[in-house]
């Protein structure tokens, strides 16, 4: 019996690490879903820590779909905000905005209060979701101290490419912008005017 549970971690441990060096070396390789796909029914962690579906997340709502790449990035934080400039018009609208981070509940919660935010943020600390969207890539070994100190130690070396999908109430994405340039973001005028289009 302990010889089975030693082979079967053995057996384990190639797949957990050949999955992170699958991921693309360069934020250009990575290949997101595209328009007309589905967004995967992955689970999230809601900033009190409570685990989340995706689906009960969307919940039939048309969605601004947010990922970045975490509260200690400045160029994140002046998007979340420009979004909160925004987020009363998608309401109108219909939308709800929700934004996704490799960063543990405890730091959605400092972002949050930094920014002021009337929105929503998710945790995806393993990039489950962020991985079936197809934007994590290998970070750079720079920032591998840092993504282990904000994810409690749950992200062993990955990022997203900040992205905006617009989903609809059947969890279909009608809309994407997605740029391996993490400075550059899809600003809350172009965002408005695309969601009302839609």
């Amino acid at each position: 019996m302990q010889y089975l549970k030693i082979l079967s971690l053995f057996l384990f441990l190639p797949f957990s690490l050949l999955a992170q060096s699958d991921l693309p070396a360069k934020p250009e390789d990575i290949a997101p879903l595209l328009i007309g796909e589905m967004v995967p029914d992955m689970q999230l962690a809601k900033m009190d820590g409570t685990p989340i579906d995706m689906g009960t997340v969307l919940n039939g709502n048309k969605t601004i779909l947010i990922f970045y790449r975490g509260g200690w990035c400045p160029y994140c934080n002046s998007h979340l905000s420009d979004l909160q400039k925004i987020e009363p018009k998608l309401k109108e609208l219909g939308y709800q905005i929700v934004a996704v981070s490799p960063d543990a509940p405890t730091k959605l919660k400092e972002t949050d209060l930094k920014n002021d935010l009337g929105y929503q943020l998710y945790a995806d600390t393993k990039g489950e979701l962020m991985g079936k969207m197809g934007i994590a890539f290998q970070a750079p070994e720079r920032y591998q101290k840092m993504l282990l100190s904000a994810s409690d130690e749950a992200n062993k070396g990955w990022l997203p490419v900040p992205s905006v999908f617009i989903v609809n109430d059947k969890k279909q994405i009608v809309f994407e912008y997605i740029s391996p340039d993490f400075k550059h973001r899809m600003n809350g005028d172009l965002l408005m005017a695309v969601a009302s289009k839609l």
